[in-house]
């Protein structure tokens, strides 16, 4: 495992995240769309250093495919996000002996995490944003 680029990746997708969510430690959720869907932001729990925060995309198109929910970690000292839980899998380890009884790939929290990386980049690439009401008072005076 290469763990100069997982801090990295795991870097990048901090600031990605508070991009999305800035006012993540006064506020609890925060929502908007992308594309057809709605995507919820909804902080579960907070500590000094630390934030649980869980990610779901809420589809009404395709019902066969499942919502998409990951659970991430912020640790605010170092400013790195991780990954610790997706879907229903549970906590992932760093690393798996392949085959195993779980067919998890061997760099599974590698690529979960990548994926998060992506799907965060496709959030601020395309998601709308509801304005805040400072922003609409704003506009409203000019």
């Amino acid at each position: 495992m290469d763990l100069t680029a997982l801090h990295a990746l795991c870097e990048a997708n901090y600031a990605r995240l508070v991009r999305l969510f800035p006012d993540y430690e006064v506020s609890n959720r925060r929502e908007f769309q992308l594309g057809e869907e709605r995507v919820l932001l909804e902080v579960l729990e907070r500590s000094r250093y630390t934030t649980h925060v869980r990610l779901h995309s809420l589809a009404y198109v395709e019902r066969w495919l499942a919502p998409l929910c990951i659970d991430v970690r912020a640790y605010h000292d170092a400013g790195m996000l991780e990954v610790i839980s997706f879907q229903t899998s549970g906590s992932v380890r760093g690393r798996y002996q392949y085959p195993n009884p779980a067919m998890h790939q061997q760099d599974e929290k590698n690529q979960q995490n990548r994926f998060l990386a992506d799907w965060l980049e496709h959030c601020l690439q395309h998601g709308l944003a509801p304005l805040s009401d400072s922003v609409v008072e704003r506009r409203s005076e000019a």
